[in-house]
């Protein structure tokens, strides 16, 4: 700890020139008197670093001494290569200058540390976007943490996907109660919006797995058999395509009171196929659809809107429960009788006079 904090001080020095006692305290969580200590053994082991006292002084370096990356650890070295996979940069039109400077850091690094900050490189990724907008069970793949028992610890995929060797896990799939096992060949992690992904190949083919759904993980003795050339950075880009790209199965028109409108244009927006339709002449709340004039709120057409909407699967179209009576499926009729058997189970659940037990 004291070899970092040494070197952090440097780094400081280097970057901010003449740095109060104090501020330097601060910054490291330590007494000004470590400071001082810590600025003479820097000043015993060669380092041109001196103090000034009074109002205006501070501990400064001798002009022109420069230090370079030689102190970094290999875990800091792994961790900047990380960080450097974010895509970013490409928005900001940064992407040449973020290959020249970690082409300058991997020069700067001490040797035995290039080959593993090299690797990580390949291995890991981060892609803060968010899935591009679409209906709920289509955009993350297999859905949400099932709750079903405790996931692998991220570590032991992390520390997998470094071996080269093929993996044997444990995977419940969203609705399923039961893990299946695959023997799978990994290309690496990817952090895809906060959520860890496993990024590997399955008899030949690339696929995805949670790693919050990954019930367990075994290293076998069998080395890795990944495609000739493939890297992570070109299987997780196909992925994601076959997700985003996922063409969207039922089409569904509903209608919603006005009232409720911009909750639903939040909550469903992955859902939207167009704007809302509102006012005279869109069909929205005319009465036409068959609903019965029960559920009209005494405000004529004004007081609804038409909202066009895709599902990748009819089942989903029971997310649109949560919006009560505010809402009503219009067509197509497939999707009317699910949402009536929901709403019927759900009457059924709470026609008791008392909860069970």
């Amino acid at each position: 700890m004291k070899s970092a904090r040494l070197l952090s001080i440097v780094l400081l020095l280097q970057t901010r020139g003449r740095v109060p006692a104090a501020e330097l305290a601060e910054r490291l969580e330590v007494s000004a008197r470590t400071v001082y200590r810590d600025v003479e053994a820097l000043s015993a082991a060669g380092v041109p670093v001196y103090a000034e006292r009074g109002r205006h002084g501070g501990i400064a370096l001798l002009p022109g001494f420069r230090t370079d990356v030689t102190g970094m650890t290999t875990d800091e070295a792994r961790a900047l290569f990380i960080l450097a996979a974010q895509g970013a940069h490409s928005a900001l039109g940064l992407d040449d200058a973020l290959r020249s400077a970690l082409r300058k850091v991997m020069a700067a690094l001490p040797a035995p540390h290039r080959p593993a900050a090299e690797l990580t490189g390949r291995r890991i990724l981060v892609d803060p976007d968010k899935w591009t907008p679409r209906p709920t069970s289509a955009a993350a793949p297999d859905g949400g943490p099932s709750g079903r028992g405790p996931a692998v610890e991220l570590d032991v995929l992390h520390s997998a996907v470094f071996t080269d060797l093929r993996l044997r896990i444990r995977y419940r799939h969203s609705g399923e109660t039961r893990p299946r096992t695959y023997t799978v060949d990994p290309y690496g992690l990817v952090a895809k919006a906060g959520t860890w992904y496993l990024v590997a190949d399955r008899r030949g083919r690339p696929q995805l797995f949670r790693a919050d759904r990954v019930v367990s993980a075994t290293l076998t003795e069998v080395p890795v058999r990944r495609r000739a050339g493939v890297e992570l950075a070109a299987v997780w880009q196909q992925l994601r395509r076959q997700v985003e790209d996922r063409p969207a199965e039922v089409r569904v028109t509903a209608r919603i009171r006005r009232e409720r409108l911009d909750l639903a244009v939040r909550i469903l927006g992955g859902a939207l196929t167009g704007p809302p339709r509102t006012g005279d002449g869109d069909g929205a709340g005319d009465g036409d659809d068959g609903s019965g004039d029960g559920t009209g709120d005494g405000s004529g057409d004004g007081g609804w809107a038409t909202l066009d909407l895709a599902f990748p699967v009819l089942p989903a179209v029971r997310q649109l429960l949560q919006f009560g009576d505010s809402l009503e499926v219009l067509a197509p009729p497939a999707a009317r009788r699910v949402m009536a058997e929901a709403a019927a189970a759900l009457t059924a659940v709470y026609a008791a006079d008392t909860p069970p037990g």
